[in-house]
């Protein structure tokens, strides 16, 4: 691994957000204008804010962004004692954080995977709030059937007991580049510098010498309630921002699902958006804002601009 770490073209600026008592941590790359809206961007699971320099870097620099740590990853902390995380509350803390960016004007919206997800349905719950919209590769989760509640509440309540005893832990490494060859097992496609340097944001040293990922163990968990797709595609058909989602090349949904969701159930589904159109990102992976951000980009700024 070459020992050259990437270089960001627009350096982004952190800053301290308070939303419900907590101290959200964000980035911010460039200063808002009264004529042009603020561009909200909002990362994945087990991902942080800092995820979006690449993109931000080949996007043109006119753009004003901001970016947050979801409650429990990177800068962000949790409420004492918390011992699971649910969906909704991160749909409250946008509510709350894009109250304080941009009070008075309406915000495009980008999210990825997990981010996506919750940007897609807030944007069905507060279509005011969103001018315009774009989708990284948010599936959703497959549809789910009432017989499957009882032993997804069982290993719900199991791996909450497991967290309290000290037995659900994220792994840690030895140095920064064992958590960037870490990304790269992840991501194949993510060069060695853009690694090292995503590595330094995505773990920290810790007393012990070794880097550990900034994460809460409790996002490992799975969640108490079961995804209901019906009400998904209730909250999505609110929508009224232009919406444009774009997929990677290599299909993620398979590898992450099989048969059980596939990328035409998925095409299916964003198609309950009033407004929607799709675009493709050759040679990408999941991670597409890392592997191809020249290519993204362009397709975001025309659907920004038109």
């Amino acid at each position: 691994m070459t020992t050259s770490v990437y270089t960001p073209l627009r350096p982004s600026l952190p800053s301290s957000q308070r939303v419900r008592d907590l101290d959200y941590h964000l980035l911010h790359w460039g200063q808002p204008a009264a004529d042009r809206p603020l561009l909200v961007l909002l990362h994945g699971w087990m991902d942080v804010a800092a995820s979006y320099q690449f993109l931000v870097d080949a996007l043109p620099a006119s753009y004003a962004a901001a970016a947050a740590d979801w409650r429990g990853f990177g800068g962000t902390p949790v409420p004492p004692g918390t011992d699971h995380f649910v969906f909704a509350d991160y749909l409250l803390d946008l509510d709350y954080l894009l109250e304080q960016l941009s009070p008075e004007q309406p915000v495009d919206l980008i999210g990825h995977s997990m981010g996506a997800n919750i940007a897609l349905q807030y944007a069905g719950l507060r279509p005011q709030r969103i001018r315009k919209l774009v989708n990284l590769e948010g599936f959703g989760l497959p549809a789910t059937q009432p017989e499957q509640a009882p032993q997804r509440l069982i290993d719900w309540m199991d791996h909450v007991r497991k967290l309290r005893q000290g037995e659900l832990q994220l792994r840690s490494y030895p140095d920064l580049a064992s958590v960037a060859r870490r990304l790269q097992k992840n991501n194949p496609r993510l060069p060695d510098d853009k690694a090292l340097w995503l590595a330094s944001h995505w773990a920290q040293q810790a007393d012990d010498g070794r880097w550990h990922i900034r994460a809460h163990p409790a996002h490992k968990a799975p969640g108490s309630q079961l995804y209901h797709a019906d009400e998904a595609a209730a909250v999505l058909r609110r929508i009224t921002a232009p919406t444009l989602c774009i997929t990677a090349s290599d299909d993620s949904l398979a590898s992450f699902w099989g048969d059980r969701y596939t990328f035409a159930d998925y095409q299916q589904r964003m198609q309950e958006i009033p407004d929607v159109r799709h675009a493709v990102v050759q040679d990408a992976g999941h991670m597409l804002h890392h592997d191809q951000p020249a290519a993204l980009a362009p397709l975001i700024d025309a659907f920004l601009q038109e």
